[in-house]
C-alpha cells in the first residue's frame, strides 16, 4: 500500500521566491511536508500556507494536522491533468469536518487564482461548505476561481505531485493503490 508522511513546520526566514507571510507563531512562512514512499511518487512535497489571505482556512488545516486528524487519510480522488484530492477520513469524498464544526465559510481572495499546477485549495460541496478536504491542482483550473478557497501552493516537489496525478485509478477516479498520509503534525505553535 503506497504511503506518505506529512509534517507541518515553520521556517523563520523567507527566501527570494517565497514572500514572507505571518504564521500564528510569529514565524514568516509555514509549510506542510509530504515525504512519499510510493514507488511512483518518491520524494518530498512542501506546501506554503497563505495565512495572510486565508487565515481561518490555514488555522483549520494546521489544527487538524496537529490533532492527528489527517493520520492514515488517503488521497481518495485523482484526475489526471486536473487535481489530486485528499483530507476525507472516510475515503469516500463525502466525509470530513472542520475545527469550527461541520463546515466553515469560504475565504475567497481576489488576488489568488487557480492559474497553474500546485495551487492548494479547499474541496467543497458548494459555497461555505469547507471541512477537511483539500486538493492540489495539476494544471490551470480557472473555472474554480471564486468557488474554492485557495490557501497555499506547492513550494517544492511539484514533480512528486505530478507523478501522483499519473497513478492508475478506477472508473470513479480512486487510486487503485491508495496513497495515505501516515502521520500529520505541526512543528510550530498555534
Amino acid at each position: 500500500m503506497p504511503m506518505f508522511k506529512s509534517i507541518l513546520f515553520a521556517q523563520n526566514t523567507p527566501t527570494n521566491d517565497r514572500p514572507a507571510t505571518l504564521c500564528p507563531s510569529g514565524n514568516n512562512v509555514c509549510y506542510i511536508i509530504f515525504p512519499f514512499t510510493h514507488p511512483l511518487s518518491q520524494g518530498t512535497v512542501a506546501v506554503e500556507l497563505y495565512w495572510k489571505h486565508a487565515p481561518k482556512t490555514c488555522m483549520n488545516f494546521a489544527e487538524l494536522a496537529k490533532r492527528g486528524y489527517y493520520n492514515n487519510v488517503s488521497f481518495h480522488r485523482i484526475i489526471r491533468d486536473f487535481m489530486i484530492q485528499g483530507g476525507d477520513p472516510t475515503g469516500t469524498g463525502r466525509g470530513g469536518a472542520s475545527i469550527y464544526g461541520n463546515y466553515f465559510e469560504d475565504e475567497i481572495h481576489p488576488d489568488l487564482k487557480h492559474t497553474g499546477a500546485g495551487i492548494v485549495s479547499m474541496a467543497n460541496a458548494g459555497p461555505n461548505t469547507n471541512g477537511s478536504q483539500f486538493f492540489i491542482t495539476l494544471a490551470p483550473t480557472q473555472w474554480l476561481d471564486g468557488k474554492h478557497t485557495i490557501f497555499g501552493r506547492v513550494a517544492s516537489g511539484m514533480k512528486v505531485v505530478q507523478r501522483m496525478g499519473m497513478v492508475d485509478v478506477d472508473h470513479m477516479d480512486r487510486p487503485k493503490d491508495p496513497l495515505r498520509i501516515i502521520k500529520a503534525h505541526t512543528a510550530f505553535t498555534l
